[in-house]
């Protein structure tokens, strides 16, 4: 399997690795940091009579194990909108799944699409939060203003807005590519599952970017 180029990453003495599948290992903690997976949204818009390729969410779980495979974390924390929407067909290939990492600590910051119920997680020994501090990280689902930011108690690392960066070539054409967007005290993460949209972000120069092109993470300067 070829894993793209990833990008080492220090913050708050925290040695953070960048991966290109769009998602963070931090290495203290051995945890692998993901942040809307949407899995489930390709059974939704299926049984709203939209065609969607099958087999996209399957890839998606597979590359979750690709990254547990090859990093080997004991944790994996997703940072909000794991399942999308209701109940349908597609949580019997997340059971599989789960099935397969019985000994992994899953930990699910809920989002605004993690409408399942609770016991349905619990059955597969994921813990669920509405945010967790964990050392100098707060895990969260939705990016904080400024003032909330200022008593928040910890760096927030977050999801939800599907972040990426406009690019404009040599020949004036425009790309945009998903992110990884570090501010000052707030980390946004770029959405992990494939059938999801990005928005382009405003960063100011005190932010740091990371880009994700095909299979490389790239710094914005």
């Amino acid at each position: 399997m070829n894993t793209g180029t990833a990008v080492s990453f220090n913050l708050l003495n925290q040695d953070l690795l960048l991966l290109p599948q769009k998602a963070i290992y931090w290495q203290q903690e051995k945890t692998l940091i993901a942040a809307d997976v949407h899995l489930g949204k390709v059974g939704h818009f299926r049984k709203a009579g939209i065609a969607v390729p099958l087999n996209m969410e399957q890839s998606d779980l597979a590359v979750l194990s690709d990254l547990i495979h090859e990093h080997k974390p004991e944790k994996v924390i997703f940072l909000g909108d794991l399942f999308h929407s209701d109940m349908n067909a597609d949580w019997d290939w997340f059971i599989l799944w789960r099935s397969q990492f019985p000994k992994l600590q899953i930990i699910l910051i809920k989002g605004n699409h993690d409408i399942i119920d609770d016991n349905y997680y619990n059955q597969l020994n994921i813990i669920l939060y509405n945010e967790l501090l964990m050392g100098p990280f707060l895990m969260l689902h939705h990016p904080l203003k400024d003032i909330d930011l200022l008593k928040a108690g910890g760096y927030a690392f977050c999801g939800h807005i599907h972040p990426g960066i406009s690019l404009t070539g040599r020949g004036r054409q425009h790309i945009t590519l998903p992110c990884f967007a570090f501010g000052k005290s707030q980390a946004i993460l770029p959405s992990f599952g494939k059938f999801t949209g990005k928005v382009a972000i405003r960063n100011i120069k005190t932010d740091k970017i990371f880009a994700i092109a095909k299979d490389k993470v790239l710094a914005i300067a």
